[in-house]
This record gives C-alpha cells, sequence and structure tokens, in this order.
C-alpha cells in the first residue's frame, strides 16, 4: 500500500475538515444535498463548475456549430439542440430507428447539415431548414459485419473537401469510407479490434481500436462480439491498444501504433505534428509523433504517482493555442488540464457525472462538456410515485476556464467529491485489542475467515422493502412484500435493515461489473444507447473490464481461496429443449433425467466453479441452485476447507414476466426467497458460522421504483457480529460492500473508488450473537405458472403476447419499460394504473 500513501494522506486530509460537519454527511442519501451538491452511488458528491443543462438521457458527444452560437448534443435517444446565448434546449429530434452509439457526431463545413451514427447501422443525416430547425434527411446504411448483426458505427470525419465521410464499424473491424454524392458507395479498410474514433491528418487518417491489434497464432484471446481479442492470460481481461495509421490514398492500414489500453477520443495539434490519444482503462495519454507514427511520450492523468488506477481518461480537446489539453476523466468527475510544453496535470475542474466528451471553443474561454451520466437517475418527468434506474438525467457543463487560482480552488473539490465516503464518518476510526468484525486499521485482524458475496437480480428497495414502517419506504411501491418474501424480510428483522443502500449501476451489464469490480469502464458507460456490442452481464466480453482486476483476482493474489457459483457462467442443461416445469419436477422426483453443468465464460474460473451450479437461465429453480451449493457446504465441513470467499448468483428474482409456461413473477421471487433463506440457514448451522459474513446484493434495480432514487436497493449484511433488530440508515453502497470485503479478507483495494470507500462498520458489533437462522417456508407454490396464451384475454393476454416478444432466453435483452409494465401488472393487477407522470 506504500504507493497509495500520498492519496491516502489526502484522504486523511480531507476527512480532518469534515470533522464539525459530521452530522450533516453521516445519513446522506443519493440526490441533492442542502448545500446544492448531488450525491451518486459511486460514493462521490458532484459540484459541477460553470452552468448546467440538464438533458433526460446519457449525452455521449458534442459539436459546436462554425459561428458558436448552438451546440449539438448526441443523446442516447435523440439530437438536442441548445442555443447558447440563454443556454436553452430549442430542439430534441429522436433518432429514426436505434439509440446512439458511443461516440460520433460532425457537421458539414457550412454547418447546415448534421452527421450522426446510431447504434445499429445507420449514419444519419439532419438539416437545418430556414427557420434552423433540424430534420432527418435520409441515412446511409452501413455495411453489414462478417458476423451476424449490425456494424455499431462510431466515430466520424470528414474529408477535407467535404465529399466523404470515414465512419469507425465497431463490429466490422473496418473504417468505413462513405461517398456523400453517391450515399451507396461505400469502401471499407480493415482496422484493428473494435474502432472507436477516426482523426484525418492530410492524406492520412488515425483510427483508435478499443481492442487493439488482431490476434496473432498462439497468443491468449478471448472473443469480443465474434472477435478474438487480445487478453491478459491470467484474469481474461482485453490487454492490447491501438491505433491504425491509415493510407487514404490507398485505401489500407499501412501500420498500427501500440498504445495504452482502451484508446478512445483523439486530438490532433494545430500543425498536425502531434496526435494526442486518451487511453481509458490505463489512465494515461499517449503522445504520437505523425512524422514517425511513433509513440513519443506517454502522460498520466494523475496529479500524483501515487494515485491508483480508476481515472478513465475517455476524451480530450486541445486549446485553441496548443498550450493545454482538457481531458475528460470519466470516472473522477473532472476535466484534467495538462501543460503539453512539460506533459504535467496543472489542476481538474470538477463537471457532473462521468464527462465523456470535451470540447473548447474558437476563442480559447469555454469548455463544453458532456456528462454521459450527469445527475443520475433523477429524471423527475418520468413517474408519479418513485424513480428507477433508467430515468437517465445527463447533463452539459458549460465552463468558463478558470484562472490559475480558480483552478487550484477546483481542484481541491474534486478532491473533496471523490472522497466523500471516507469523510462521511471521521474521527470513528480507532485502534482495538484482538480482532474485529471489519478491520479500518493498518494491523488489525477480522473476526471472520470467510465472505460469501450473494448476487440477486434486478430488485429495488422499496419493491421489496417498503412495507417496513420502521425505516424509510413508500408501501404504494411494494410488489414482492412479506408475503411473497418472507425470508427477507425476517433476515432484515434479526439482523439489519439498510435503508440508504444503494446500487451503483442501472442494469444487468454494468451492474455485474460494480459488484465484481467496483468501476465501471469507458466500454460501458458510453454504450446504453443500445447494447449492440456485446451485454457482458455474464463475462462474455474481456473489452468491457477494468484494468485493475476482479474481486476474485485480488483474492487469490493474496493467497487465499474461492469458489463461484454461478457468475460468469454459461448453463448447459441437456436435454436443452425442456420447461421449467419439466426441470422442477425432475429436480423434485430427483429422476435424474436433466443434467445441468457450469461453463466458464472465463477459463481463469474453471478451477474455481462448482460444476454444477448455474447462474440464468431461470428455467431452473432456485432451489437446485441452494442445494447444490449446500451440498458442497456439507464437503467443506467434512473437509474442513470452506473457502475464504464464495461469490453466488442466485438470479430468479429476474422473473420471466408473463411469458406462458413460466413462472408467474410473484412465485419466481418466492423462489429465491426461500433459496436465500435456505443458503443463510445452512451456514448459519455449520462449523464456520462463527468466521463467515454474508453479504447480499442486487446486481441492478433496474425492474422497480424507489421513492429515494433508482439506485436504491436490497442490500443485506448477515453474521453473528451484525447488529441485531436495527434500521441503519448510513448511506452505503456496492462499492462499500467490496470495500468491506476486502478490509475483512486483509486484501488492499483494487482501485480509487474502493480505496475512497468506508466499509460498511454500522452494520457491526463486537458482541457476537451465534444463534442460528431457520428459513421460513414459502407462501406461495413454486411451480404457480403463468396461463397460457389460450386460456387468458383482454390485458392479461396483451401483457403476455408483450413478454413473449421479450428476449429472456438472454438476461435482461429486453425492453426495459415493457418488462416493467409486465411486471407491475402481474403483481399489482391490470386495473392498477402504472405510475407513469406526464411526461
Amino acid at each position: 500500500m506504500k504507493k497509495h500513501l500520498i492519496f491516502l494522506v489526502l484522504l486523511l486530509i480531507v476527512s480532518a475538515s469534515c470533522q464539525n460537519k459530521k452530522e450533516q454527511t453521516f445519513n446522506l442519501k443519493i440526490g441533492p444535498q442542502p448545500d446544492g451538491s448531488i450525491l451518486v452511488p459511486s460514493n462521490q458528491l458532484l459540484r459541477p463548475a460553470g452552468f448546467q443543462v440538464n438533458l433526460p438521457g446519457r449525452p455521449v458527444d458534442l459539436a459546436l456549430t462554425p459561428n458558436g452560437r448552438f451546440l449539438l448534443v448526441k443523446n442516447k435517444a435523440d439530437l438536442d439542440l441548445i442555443r447558447l446565448s440563454d443556454r436553452t434546449i430549442l430542439q430534441t429530434l429522436p433518432f429514426q430507428k436505434s439509440g446512439a452509439s458511443f461516440t460520433g457526431l460532425c457537421l458539414s463545413a457550412d454547418g447546415s447539415r448534421v452527421y450522426v451514427t446510431d447504434a445499429d447501422n445507420r449514419l444519419c443525416i439532419a438539416e437545418f431548414d430556414e427557420n434552423r430547425v433540424l430534420h432527418w434527411n435520409d441515412p446511409v446504411i452501413l455495411p453489414a459485419p462478417q458476423v451476424e448483426g449490425s456494424p455499431f458505427p462510431g466515430g466520424m470525419a470528414l474529408s477535407e473537401d467535404g465529399n466523404t465521410i470515414y465512419v469507425t464499424l465497431s463490429r466490422n473491424n473496418s473504417l468505413a469510407a462513405v461517398d456523400l454524392k453517391g450515399k451507396s458507395k461505400i469502401a471499407e479498410i480493415p482496422v484493428g479490434v473494435a474502432p472507436y474514433d477516426v482523426v484525418i491528418s492530410g492524406k492520412k487518417a488515425y483510427v483508435t481500436n478499443w481492442g487493439g491489434r488482431h490476434v496473432k497464432e498462439g497468443e491468449s484471446s478471448y472473443k469480443s462480439s465474434g472477435t478474438p481479442v487480445l487478453v491478459d492470460p491470467e484474469t481474461g481481461i482485453a490487454n492490447n491498444g491501438t491505433v491504425s495509421v491509415i493510407d487514404l490514398g490507398k485505401g489500407v492500414e499501412v501500420k498500427y501504433i501500440e498504445t495504452g489500453l482502451h484508446p478512445c477520443g483523439m486530438a490532433l495539434s494545430a500543425d498536425a505534428k502531434k496526435l494526442y490519444v486518451a487511453c481509458s482503462n490505463s489512465d494515461i495519454i499517449n503522445v504520437i509523433d505523425t512524422e514517425k507514427d511513433e509513440v513519443i511520450g506517454s502522460v498520466s492523468v494523475h496529479e500524483n504517482a501515487s494515485t491508483p488506477f480508476g481515472s478513465s481518461p475517455n476524451d480530450l480537446s486541445l486549446s485553441p493555442d496548443g498550450k493545454h489539453l482538457y481531458v475528460s476523466n470519466g470516472t473522477d468527475n473532472a476535466i484534467c488540464i495538462i501543460n503539453t510544453e512539460n506533459n504535467s496535470v496543472e489542476g481538474y475542474i470538477p463537471t457532473g457525472w462521468y464527462p465523456g466528451t470535451v470540447i473548447a471553443d474558437r476563442q480559447g474561454k469555454t469548455l463544453f462538456v458532456a456528462n454521459v451520466k450527469g445527475i443520475g437517475s433523477r429524471n423527475p418527468g418520468t413517474y408519479k410515485n418513485g424513480y428507477n434506474s433508467h430515468d437517465h438525467m445527463g447533463s452539459v457543463s458549460i465552463i468558463p476556464l478558470p484562472s490559475g487560482s480558480e483552478l487550484a480552488e477546483m481542484t481541491q473539490i474534486v478532491m473533496k467529491n471523490n472522497l466523500v465516503a471516507a469523510a462521511q464518518n471521521p474521527g470513528k476510526k480507532k485502534k482495538t485489542a484482538g480482532k474485529v468484525p471489519v478491520p479500518e486499521i493498518t494491523g488489525q485482524g477480522s473476526v471472520f475467515k470467510h465472505v460469501v458475496y450473494i448476487l440477486k437480480e434486478n430488485r429495488t428497495y422499496d419493491q421489496v422493502f417498503g412495507d417496513f414502517s420502521q425505516a424509510d419506504g413508500d408501501s404504494s411501491l411494494v410488489m414482492f412484500g412479506r408475503k411473497v418474501t418472507p425470508n427477507h424480510h425476517k433476515l432484515a428483522e434479526e439482523f439489519v435493515l439498510l435503508d440508504n443502500f444503494y446500487c451503483s449501476g442501472v442494469l444487468s451489464a454494468d451492474g455485474h461489473q460494480w459488484t465484481d469490480e467496483a468501476i465501471v469502464t469507458d466500454y460501458l458507460e458510453k454504450s446504453i444507447g443500445n447494447t449492440t456490442r456485446s451485454y457482458p452481464y455474464d463475462g462474455d466480453d474481456p473489452l468491457a473490464y477494468a484494468g485493475s482486476g476482479f474481486i476474485w483476482d485480488n483474492v487469490l493474489k493474496h493467497g487465499m481461496t474461492f469458489r463461484n457459483y454461478g457468475e460468469f457462467v454459461n448453463a448447459v442443461i441437456e436435454p436443452g429443449n425442456y420447461s421449467f416445469s419439466e426441470i422442477y419436477k425432475d429436480y423434485q422426483d430427483k429422476t435424474g433425467l436433466v443434467k445441468i453443468s457450469a461453463k466458464a465464460n472465463l477459463d481463469q474460473l474453471a478451477p474455481y466453479l462448482c460444476p454444477t451450479y448455474i447462474g440464468f437461465p431461470n428455467t431452473v429453480s432456485d432451489q437446485y441452485r441452494a442445494d447444490e451449493f449446500i451440498k458442497e457446504l456439507e464437503n467443506f465441513e467434512k473437509n474442513d476447507n470452506f473457502p475464504n470467499f464464495i461469490i453466488m448468483l442466485l438470479p430468479n428474482d429476474h422473473t420471466s414476466g408473463t411469458r406462458p409456461g413460466m413462472p408467474v413473477p410473484v412465485a419466481a421471487v418466492a423462489d429465491n426467497d426461500l433459496a436465500l433463506g435456505r443458503i443463510v440457514e445452512a451456514i448459519s448451522k455449520s462449523k464456520f458460522w462463527k468466521e463467515t459474513c454474508i453479504l447480499v446484493t442486487e446486481d441492478d434495480p433496474q425492474n422497480g421504483f424507489d421513492h429515494v432514487d433508482g439506485h436504491r436497493t436490497v442490500g443485506m449484511v448477515i453474521s453473528p457480529y451484525t447488529k441485531r433488530g436495527e434500521v441503519v440508515s448510513t448511506y452505503y453502497s456496492q462499492v462499500s460492500m467490496v470495500r468491506t470485503i476486502e478490509n475483512i479478507l486483509g486484501i488492499p483495494p483494487m482501485n480509487q473508488l474502493d480505496l475512497s470507500s468506508e466499509p460498511m462498520s454500522d452494520c457491526f458489533t463486537a458482541k457476537p450473537d451465534f444463534s442460528p437462522y431457520v428459513a421460513v417456508k414459502n407462501n406461495i407454490p413454486l411451480d404457480s405458472l403463468n396461463a397460457s396464451l389460450t386460456s387468458i384475454t383482454g390485458d392479461r393476454l396483451y401483457w403476455a403476447k408483450k413478454s413473449l416478444e421479450q428476449d429472456l432466453d438472454d438476461v435482461d435483452r429486453i425492453d426495459d419499460d415493457t418488462f416493467n409494465r409486465i411486471i407491475w401488472h402481474a403483481v399489482k393487477g391490470y386495473d392498477v394504473p402504472y405510475p407513469v407522470a406526464q411526461r
């Protein structure tokens, strides 16, 4: 931990500065704070500089009109036009077919035409009419990849004569050259893996490749959306980045330049001699000499060399005089200002949540920043009674460039914003004799030797616990209350009820990153317009994961033992055409006709898998999963070798909506509830109970509402040293839970976010209660199935058909709003209005 010393000193300074604010910060809740700041569930505060324009959605790219009067915003589902004189949103033009891709927005030289890529196969074209109103023209349909699906176009650049536009095609691994006069004339130039953006310099083009160069024979690789990607043989995480050099005259890649990981945004110097490349998964800016086409330097976006990984520099812009580089550090929620003359960091400007694009005006006086996550899931105009995690409210920051003294003050604000969790409970850490539940001082040991980390699927706090009168709940939003989830309720009553615990992500694709890595990379933060390339909830895309690795990598690196139950695995079910009823009957009767096995999506996990425990699909009851774990627990007792760390996916509270032949939603959640209760009971009656802590979280809260925030969710802390019968309202998130695991096991944090987070110490007591937990039987038959289409009519039939339209064979490949409505009506009744407000 020596390399983190300076960062920890800063942390202590901020903690000390907050001594007199203890009461104000102790019970922070996500959202706006009394001082005007905003708390987001990555354990960070937002105090953005300049002026803020809030935009429903997730903005990923910006472009200024040539006259500097208007700003174009590429948003999640639309193209927005902002008048800068009064910061008014003049127009919102919805995309015609798909949502937005990860980047890609530019204007013609005269500003009359706008080019923007969608997340499918379109180069969309909009034109201004005489009243400065935008209208869509016919799009250019871009070529499909050799693998099935869409090309997923991204960044683009116009040729100097304006007759050709070059577009990166992520899934084609190519750069498309589109003749704008004859739109059917499209040439493709092969480049590296997952091209991101393109810059034109004379007769050359430079293309950043998120996935680096192509794999050579014998090299470690996994497939990302059909293409092999170089990976670290120890972790399975993508470990190469490149910039392709294109000879535009010949239409070929003449060279590739090795860079840091996840090369994305670029900026070319005015004399075209230097190209700056943001490498998001390495926290550096590479500097390329464009005459030699070689990297001549790397600039860290960290002010201090000891700062750990996790700033995510993903886009950049040069000042008009070329003396400063403005870098959007996504995870820092800040713009990093780099002096290009000495390659040093001058300071940071605070922004909204996850800045994804930064551009400077021509006068060098103002920065424009697209904050992908803005203020969080706080769109106030969507639901009457509560929030959903998909209530995205992005923002654009308009920031007058600060003076030197102003920048110094802003830098301090950024530091305080990002260390808020550590400052929440200043002065509480005390050196105590002997072991404690959660060590917080170097040299302390934990009473626990084992952590069981259970991940469930997609529920909010109010959906399950809104019926607890002693805590902050909204009973009108309860869908799976005490009757459906008696074990959840009993566990919360016997141990602690957390009514201020949050998921850090919004859906399963990023949710499993937060639970497993305590951070999310640019690859997913910018792909919510539509996750065309991949939806890597199950570990099937090496591009999705952070360079700092997974929690299990951390555990194994420090000599501890690990077992995986269902996380990042594929299920192999034979015969493959059996229904839920057939599989459930086979399970109950123990006839053994159905064979179920798990296959790791990451080979590195294979030695640690329970071979019979699967995550998805929901056609298998969670009772089967509980049985398979309990069988292994019995063997662990015989051999006295219970692993130090267990991760377990218990997914059936996701439900299958009202799909005929699958369990009704309340039965699916009841199945999940009983399995959780049985697993806790088994552990609590085992020889390991005295030294075991069980932590439970949902991977995300996307299929429900919550009156506090769309990220608030079910969290549990279960152990002999957990407080009994208390409501704990201290603010905690999934990052706090990861930090708790690390502190218990005595392993270091993986990145900036878990390093600066507080463990969940308020949930524990020094006096243990070793009483075992006794599970409660289910009130709802677990095999209560949705009716067939022929037996239902009216609204029930309508929503059942909608359920069939959802691709539930692969988790979450659904329309979220439709699926939420399906579950709402199935549980609350078809005569109960869905709580949507007038938009």
